[in-house]
């Protein structure tokens, strides 16, 4: 049993490794589970099995692109606290503002999947969602629940993991409307859109004035320099 177990986990790795080759190459319109079943010398049969969708593949890649990132690890080690959940939002509002400017522009192209899914059968983005919400989300709600009980944020609601989405989606879309070559919206400074959009949603999830001017010019970034892609598209 447990041989047969490593056999099936290996070949899902093996399978992992030659979509993220064809997704490399061609992009994922470009990539079909047909050429991706050859590239790792298996049937298409057998993919599905392990893969029900291309979607399902490409999202167990980006989760494990996040998963792997040390910046990452390093937020999610640190204390919940008022602290921590300002230096979370802090790094997700930034990983968000520098998809348009990435060299790569492989972060716009996973943010114009994302939409597409939206306004197709949505199943990618709730792929998507669902390894968000399970990585990030139980640091947002422990983070949340001990600011408010140090007096530093009114609970609002009663899903704390609602206020981590509706901060999600205002900077998905901040950085949808700048994607274009000429941005559909200009929001001025680049600095100061960032510190906007900080405080905005800061005071937004229910962090007093107090916490915010207390916490948010702190560099207390789990790498600073560095991108979190946790809260990629």
């Amino acid at each position: 049993m447990s041989t047969l177990r490593m056999t099936s986990d290996l070949r899902r790795q093996l399978i992992l490794s030659a979509a993220k080759r064809c997704f490399a190459r061609h992009g994922f319109a470009g990539t079909t589970t047909k050429s991706i079943a050859a590239a790792a010398s298996i049937s298409e049969g057998l993919l599905f099995k392990h893969f029900p969708t291309k979607s399902a593949l490409y999202a167990e890649i980006l989760a494990e692109e996040c998963e792997a990132d040390p910046a990452l690890h390093r937020l999610l080690e640190l204390e919940p606290s008022t602290e921590t959940l300002v230096v979370l939002i802090r790094e997700m509002v930034r990983h968000f503002q520098q998809i348009p400017d990435a060299p790569d522009q492989q972060e716009a192209q996973r943010l114009r999947l994302m939409v597409t899914s939206h306004l197709d059968d949505g199943e990618f983005a709730r792929l998507i969602y669902e390894k968000i919400g399970d990585l990030i989300g139980p640091m947002f709600t422990a983070s949340f629940d001990r600011a408010v009980a140090a007096g530093d944020a009114s609970r609002i609601g009663r899903e704390p993991l609602n206020l981590f989405w509706f901060a999600h989606h205002t900077v998905l879309m901040a950085a949808l409307g700048r994607l274009p070559s000429v941005p559909c919206l200009s929001y001025g400074n680049a600095a100061d859109l960032e510190r906007q959009l900080c405080e905005f949603i800061l005071r937004g999830i229910g962090l007093n004035e107090t916490a915010v001017a207390s916490h948010l010019d702190r560099e207390v970034s789990p790498d600073p320099g560095r991108k979190v892609t946790a809260e990629g598209a």
